[in-house]
C-alpha cells in the first residue's frame, strides 16, 4: 500500500487488529521509506441502499459523509476514535440488515442520534438541534429536558 505521506510504494504491517463484532480488521502499517505510521482498515465489499434525500433526490451511501457529520457533533468531546468508529459499523450493520435498496436519509438520521445519545449527550443535543431542525427555544428545551430523564 502506498504511503499517505510520502506516496512511497513500499509499506508494512506492523500490527493487524481484529475488530470486537469481526467484520473488519485494522492494520498498523510503517513506511519504509520516511518511517511515519497510519492506519488501514479492511473490510468486505458490500453494496449499501442507495440513500433518499428529502428532496427526492438519490445518493449513494458514503462512509466519509457519517462520519463527518458524528466527528463535527463530538467537535471537542470527549469520545475516542475507535468508539466513532464501532458506533459506525454499528449503523453500517443496521442498513444493511434492513435488506433495503432505498433508505430514506431520515432513518439515517434517527440511527445516528440513537447511537450518539449512547456516545455522548451533548454530541447528540447539537446533532438533534440541526438535523430537527428547531424553530424555536421551546423544542430545543423539550430535547435536553428528554436528555436529562
Amino acid at each position: 500500500m502506498k504511503c499517505p505521506f510520502c506516496s512511497h510504494a513500499d509499506t508494512q504491517v506492523v500490527e493487524t487488529r481484529i475488530s470486537e463484532e469481526g467484520d473488519s480488521i485494522r492494520r498498523r502499517r510503517q513506511c519504509a521509506a520516511c518511517d511515519k505510521r497510519f492506519t488501514t482498515y479492511e473490510r468486505p465489499d458490500v453494496n449499501f441502499p442507495t440513500i433518499v434525500k428529502k428532496d427526492g433526490r438519490r445518493i449513494d451511501y458514503e462512509r466519509a459523509k457519517l462520519l463527518a457529520s458524528m466527528n463535527l457533533a463530538l467537535r471537542k468531546r470527549p469520545v475516542s476514535t475507535e468508539q466513532v468508529d464501532s458506533a459506525i459499523e454499528r449503523i453500517e450493520e443496521k442498513l444493511l440488515n434492513l435488506g433495503l435498496r432505498e433508505v430514506a436519509s431520515t432513518r439515517i438520521g434517527e440511527l445516528v442520534m440513537r447511537e450518539l445519545k449512547k456516545l455522548d449527550k451533548v454530541a447528540y443535543v447539537r446533532f438533534a438541534s440541526v438535523y430537527r431542525s428547531f424553530e424555536d427555544i421551546d423544542e430545543f428545551k423539550t430535547l435536553v429536558d428528554e436528555v436529562r430523564r
